[in-house]
């Protein structure tokens, strides 16, 4: 499938898609064929520091954990509605115990400009390079609610990344 750029002056996403539209994220290095995906749901996009950026959380009991600390780069990939099974897969089956991105039936690939791998399959490709990350700490939480997340006390951790690339793939007639 082919895919073009989207300038990052033009892009825009609307973060309250998540809730129903997850992304799959992808951390790691392509090349080394050495990487993980899941999916997630909450997130946040914003101009911080004069960058583009793009933030994500993750428990550190998810495999992806390890990836994400481990390397430089993530990507958010944004599929059709019709994949919610697959990325149903990647968010409910471990890394750690099988090829989950082989049973969701996806395809690996190289981005554009990070060694993160993106999937072939997406609808929308938005590459990042780590800049930041901090842990949750339950002591600054102002909103009780909040604590009902972590019932095992696994805060996530905060990844802050600047958006170097953003792509959407072409469907040709």
């Amino acid at each position: 499938m082919n895919r073009q750029d989207i300038p990052l002056k033009d892009f825009h996403y609307d973060v309250a898609k998540l809730r129903d539209h997850w992304f799959a994220l992808f951390a790691g290095d392509f090349n080394a064929r050495v990487f993980n995906a899941m999916t997630i749901s909450w997130g946040s996009y914003g101009h911080v520091w004069d960058k583009m950026v793009f933030q994500v959380m993750v428990r550190p009991s998810r495999y992806t954990y390890d990836f994400m600390n481990r390397y430089d780069s993530f990507t958010l990939n944004a599929f059709t509605p019709e994949y919610k099974r697959v990325l149903s897969i990647l968010g409910s089956n471990s890394g750690r115990d099988i090829d989950k991105i082989a049973l969701a039936g996806l395809t690996p690939m190289a981005s554009r400009k990070v060694d993160a791998p993106s999937f072939e399959e997406a609808q929308l490709v938005i590459e990042c390079r780590k800049i930041y990350w901090h842990d949750l700490n339950e002591a600054n939480f102002l909103d009780s609610d909040i604590e009902e997340h972590y019932p095992r006390k696994d805060y996530h951790r905060i990844y802050l990344g600047e958006i170097v690339n953003v792509s959407q793939q072409i469907i040709e007639p």
